[in-house]
């Protein structure tokens, strides 16, 4: 239970702006470089987000080196000779992502496309120190279905096939040695790592893994630096995962770290830009720490002089440490924390000093202290599940029967973390009282947790949902005639089951970017994902091409209850989205207009899956502030 204010503030917490939230940040996403002499960052540049170098030990100016006018860049990767750095692009949103090179030392030199093949995705970008200059990826433009095996010559922009896809493979492992394995699915959806031989075209099965634990693959799985094993994360005999090191000879699995309570952090998974549970050396790719992820985040160190430099790190602030990075000699350190009222705060840190400086706060323009706590919860639901959960409340009133926004994630594999969430405190600062919960199905809380969830769209995950409504409203926070849902992706979806299957429970709802059909969202999945579906969307949810499936995917779908939708709605859509297709939104959106239902509408054309620009990401927390001040009421 959450303890409640008394009062409100003895001072007035100001209305901020939706760009105050929403604008792009002063710096972001910093990093050092392997000769510990220079940090890049992403920062504006024409109102987008490019990467900009700056030196650290003399004053001269930082320099922008990319000149992306039309989509910000949001991943970048130093590489092991100071002079290139590379940058990931899409089109607009379509995920088709490019590698792009960056000469460090010629200033006016273009950035060179290393992946140039129109319509085709590099995935899995990855740098070595067994391969130095060398990085492995894996790219599509010979099939759009199948990724074959690269390795790119990063000062030249060689690329050099490894191996060829053999068909139904997920992936490709190449070790130093040239020994190949091939992962993948069984006709059963169980997870395969097999041994390839490319000359006789056979795969010898290594190891299997159950693949209803693993709705997104496994994850982490990591070469160890001789290619004789790799690290992973098993919950073979366990409801927990932990890290193992599995032998790529024999396929033995043997503990390397393990949490009593909980589970490697599960976010990378979801959002590359976010740290992997590994931590590794930067010079010699050992496993040094491991993320866990609870309330907060837990890291283990695995080395001694590692956990010296955790210890420091720790003490610049009291979040949860983000991205970290060092030079090849392991003294100088760029650490960001995740704070639920700091976002973002870089340091760079001596080792040989221990001593740290702020190098930025990416949002100066927030205060903490206007800033509203994020307070872990545990709701129960109604069939004696706990579910974890963060309550955010306003700071400038007293937190009684206030208005409620239930913020819906993603995925629906990923789950709710503690931190800053823009969202959130937008929300908070509004007067609004924001739950957020993690429903049956969410990752990191175990597999029986994450099973629960299986065959419950719309059923016992949505009965969740309604559980952490009545709960709130139980407590005092929230006043159950002014509940809004609010959600993107898979939380878009639940926002709509919300509107059609409960209309009573919501007075408002918001669905960005969520599918309206099952039917047809799973029909209309990127080719090279249709494989890949049986341990997740197929085994949750259930197989379009089955007719009993299909049947039951019909009646799980909001558009087939559209006749009962009554709830003021909002719809949000990026028109390049490949993941949920502009359709989902339009077919659902032209039903109820069909009927005279008035429901706003926003598409924005070069936006994908969640929009990226800044001025799109205002003008959508815009109109939603109209729409939820309309139909909750909020702070003047």
């Amino acid at each position: 239970m959450v303890q409640k204010p008394a009062t409100a503030l003895p001072y007035e917490v100001p209305r901020l702006t939706v760009e105050d939230f929403f604008g792009s940040p002063v710096r972001a996403a910093a990093s050092i470089s392997p000769d510990g002499t220079r940090i890049a960052y992403l920062a504006p540049w024409r109102d987008r987000l490019n990467v900009w170098v700056e030196t650290v030990d003399t004053d001269e100016e930082p320099r922008c080196v990319t000149a992306d006018a039309n989509r910000s860049v949001l991943r970048y990767h130093w590489t092991d000779d100071p002079r290139w750095l590379l940058y990931e692009q899409d089109g607009d949103g379509d995920e088709n992502w490019h590698i792009f090179r960056v000469d460090l030392d010629t200033p006016d030199a273009e950035a060179v496309d290393l992946t140039p093949f129109p319509g085709a995705r590099a995935v899995g970008f990855e740098m070595t120190a067994a391969r130095p200059g060398n990085a492995i990826l894996h790219l599509n433009h010979r099939s759009p279905v199948e990724f074959d095996l690269y390795e790119l010559h990063i000062a030249t922009g060689r690329l050099t096939m490894l191996a060829q896809n053999p068909g139904h493979v997920g992936g490709l492992l190449h070790t130093p040695d040239g020994t190949l394995y091939a992962h993948g699915l069984t006709p059963d959806g169980d997870i395969q790592l097999s041994r390839w031989d490319p000359d006789t075209g056979t795969l010898r099965p290594l190891i299997t893994f159950d693949g209803s634990d693993y709705p997104l693959d496994i994850q982490p799985f990591q070469l160890t630096p001789d290619g004789t094993g790799a690290w992973i994360g098993s919950s073979r005999d366990s409801d927990r995962t932990r890290v193992v090191r599995l032998d790529l000879a024999t396929g033995l699995e043997t503990e390397v770290d393990s949490h009593p309570r909980l589970d490697l952090d599960p976010r990378s998974a979801v959002f590359p830009t976010l740290p992997s549970p590994l931590i590794l050396d930067r010079r010699t790719g050992e496993l040094i720490g491991v993320r866990y992820l609870g309330e907060r985040q837990e890291i283990r160190p695995l080395d001694p002089q590692f956990a010296e430099v955790l210890e420091n790190l720790e003490k610049l602030s009291d979040g949860d440490l983000l991205a970290l990075s060092s030079d090849m000699s392991g003294r100088r350190w760029v650490v960001s924390f995740s704070h639920d009222r700091d976002p973002g705060v870089t340091y760079l840190y001596d080792h040989t000093t221990r001593s740290g400086r702020l190098l930025f706060r990416p949002f100066p323009h927030l205060d903490p202290a206007v800033l509203a706590p994020m307070t872990p919860v545990t709701v129960p639901a109604r069939d004696g599940l706990e579910l974890p959960g963060y309550l955010t409340l306003p700071r400038a009133v007293e937190a009684v029967r206030l208005p409620l926004v239930l913020l819906v994630h993603g995925g629906p594999w990923h789950r709710d973390s503690w931190g800053f969430d823009p969202t959130a405190q937008f929300l908070a600062n509004r007067g609004y009282a924001v739950l957020q919960v993690n429903f049956r199905g969410s990752t990191g809380y175990g597999k029986a947790f994450l099973k629960a969830g299986i065959g419950e769209l719309s059923g016992a995950m949505h009965d969740d949902l309604v559980d952490a409504v009545d709960w709130a409203v139980a407590e005092g926070y929230a006043d159950r005639e002014r509940v809004a849902i609010f959600g993107g992706s898979y939380g878009g979806y639940a926002a709509l089951v919300g509107v059609s299957f409960t209309p009573d429970v919501f007075a408002a709802a918001i669905d960005f970017c969520g599918p309206s059909n099952l039917v047809t969202y799973l029909r209309t999945a990127p080719e090279f994902v249709k494989p890949y579906m049986v341990n997740n969307w197929y085994l949750y949810a259930g197989n379009p091409d089955d007719p009993r499936q299909e049947a039951d995917l019909w009646a799980r779908s909001p558009l087939s209850r559209v006749d009962d939708i009554r709830t003021p709605l909002m719809v949000v859509q990026g028109g390049n989205d490949p993941r949920v297709v502009r359709a989902e939104s339009d077919q659902i959106v032209d039903a109820l207009r069909a009927r005279g239902v008035e429901v706003e509408y926003m598409v924005k054309e070069n936006e994908g899956h969640g929009f990226v620009n800044q001025e799109n990401n205002i003008d959508m927390y815009r109109a939603a502030d109209r729409f939820l001040a309309q139909h909750l009421g909020r702070r003047d």
